[in-house]
């Protein structure tokens, strides 16, 4: 396989309106990310940007952008829009969808969704940490996959994502990292479909491709990278990097 990283960012967030931008130790945010990206070392990394003044950071930095329709309705379609244009050779396989809000992300987290498709087969790749704070079980901002895992506890199949506290009993449960990777063609068949109506009940997207049919394999990661939503979660990051974390 021949993985390609894409990172969708736009300056329009909700709760943190220009966020790519966003100085961490003298360096925009996404700049960051495209650097943790590029430690990986699975693929080439672009930037698929929804605004000009985020094309420019990344090549003022010696990255690799592409300017996308501001108006795609999800960061998925803008990663699909820029791998369009960037391997119309239909070069690269698998396709990396890094999200743009963690600057302190490990770098093998990209590594090990990447490796993920070819030994199990699926369709998309994505990862799950362990929840280790009770309060979380119930909090609707984490999202919990259930899921089938074999023998080492380290691998699996998602059967279904939840806001709320899921599977029922005793056991661990799991947070989400929204981390995928997708065989190219899986992921052209997806930003083809219609919302479907457990997507648009639970606010998940992957949702619409269970409902499609489509298989999501999951790896078990250590824990759950800081991502950047608000004023508070930038100030933890500079944090971690000021401490070199």
């Amino acid at each position: 396989m021949n993985p390609i990283v894409v990172i969708p960012a736009r300056m329009a967030s909700t709760r943190l309106p220009g966020k790519p931008l966003a100085d961490i130790g003298g360096v925009p945010m996404i700049v960051r990310v495209l650097r943790q990206a590029e430690k990986a070392d699975v693929g080439p990394v672009v930037v698929a940007a929804a605004e000009r003044e985020i094309a420019k950071a990344v090549e003022d930095a010696g990255g690799r952008a592409v300017l996308t329709d501001p108006n795609l309705p999800s960061g998925t379609d803008r990663v699909f829009a820029a791998l369009e244009a960037v391997d119309r050779s239909y070069a690269h396989d698998v396709v990396v969808n890094l999200q743009g809000d963690l600057p302190a992300l490990d770098p093998s987290y990209v590594k090990t969704v990447a490796e993920l498709l070819a030994p199990t087969g699926a369709d998309i790749a994505t990862l799950a940490a362990e929840i280790d704070d009770a309060a979380d079980y119930d909090n609707p901002h984490v999202v919990k996959p259930v899921v089938v895992w074999d023998v080492t506890g380290m691998r699996g199949r998602a059967l279904y994502f939840t806001r709320a506290r899921a599977p029922w009993g005793e056991g661990p449960l799991y947070h989400h990292v929204g981390i995928y990777a997708f065989k190219r063609e899986a992921l052209s068949r997806f930003v083809k479909l219609e919302p479907s109506p457990l997507e648009r009940r639970e606010k998940l997207e992957q949702l619409r491709a269970l409902e499609a049919g489509m298989s999501i394999a999951v790896a078990r990661v250590d824990s759950v990278p800081l991502s950047v939503d608000t004023e508070a979660d930038l100030e933890k990051a500079r944090k971690l990097i000021a401490r070199g974390e």
